[in-house]
């Protein structure tokens, strides 16, 4: 059988020991979100929270990430206290039970990062790439912790109003080399890239991405697939999120083939079971 192999990645330096990609990365989601567009009001209290966190280790996780403000196509941002209030609670709650596992924090505001790190994440996650507050990129470089660029435009509420572009992968690349010369030039280090599936583009932009993510390893950075139960997959089948895990598997093998490390999941047991398939 012939076996699918991650693409050649720049380690990441987590607190001092290596981070790397011979075989590929899961980052399980933990959304503490009312609205989030799939498992949104689900884990609303810390026993909740403490439940799922044991959920996803059980079943295989490398990172947990953290979000705590929805990032949904039309959603209404809270003000960073809100999403502060959600976030720290659980991270706390997560680090006390399971001191080992490594959090990242999936937001896109400097504070809610900072406060985080504080609390005990490791990784800043923003959708953004640093477009919506400036003091991220300063943050992240006087924190000196690793920080997953996403491709996006304009903001939840308004992103799907701002999808034209020349070629869709020229031009997030373009987007991504600009950021990651703006983020070396402040002394970061360590940086994992993401495409942004679902962010500001059509759906036919989202498979035109998918097909070719692998011109992305131009960079040598390691990127991060994120397209579990997301609207490029329901949308296009007449399904609902529900009803999408099949599909997103089969998207997961795609983007595995490709050379992608890191698989951004809301089931965790099974892309397991789709990693230990190949690798």
């Amino acid at each position: 059988m012939n076996k699918f192999q991650t693409h050649p990645a720049q380690s990441i330096n987590i607190n001092g020991k290596l981070m790397t990609f011979e075989k590929p990365l899961l980052m399980g989601i933990l959304n503490v979100t009312p609205d989030s567009f799939y498992d949104g009001g689900k884990h609303t209290t810390i026993d909740h929270v403490i439940a799922k966190a044991l959920q996803l280790i059980t079943e295989g996780v490398d990172i947990i990430d953290i979000g705590a403000c929805s990032s949904r196509p039309g959603a209404a941002l809270i003000s960073s206290q809100e999403e502060m209030d959600r976030a720290l609670p659980v991270i706390e709650a997560i680090r006390r039970e399971f001191p080992n596992i490594l959090l990242s924090i999936d937001t896109f505001r400097a504070d809610v990062a900072e406060e985080s790190i504080k609390s005990g994440v490791h990784i800043i996650n923003d959708i953004s790439g640093g477009t919506i507050d400036e003091l991220m990129f300063s943050t992240v470089a006087r924190l000196q912790v690793p920080y997953i660029l996403m491709h996006m435009r304009g903001l939840p509420e308004n992103m799907q109003q701002q999808t034209a572009y020349d070629d869709i992968v020229t031009d997030v690349a373009l987007f991504l080399g600009e950021r990651i010369a703006a983020l070396r030039t402040l002394g970061v280090r360590d940086i994992i890239i993401d495409p942004g599936f679902g962010f500001a583009k059509t759906m036919e932009q989202n498979y035109e991405l998918l097909y070719r993510v692998n011109e992305l390893h131009y960079f040598g950075l390691p990127i991060l697939g994120g397209i579990s139960r997301k609207s490029m997959i329901y949308k296009k089948l007449g399904i609902t999120p529900n009803e999408s895990l099949n599909a997103t598997t089969a998207l997961n093998t795609l983007l595995l083939e490709r050379g992608v490390q890191i698989l951004r999941v809301h089931d965790v047991k099974e892309a397991k079971q789709l990693i230990d398939l190949f690798y």
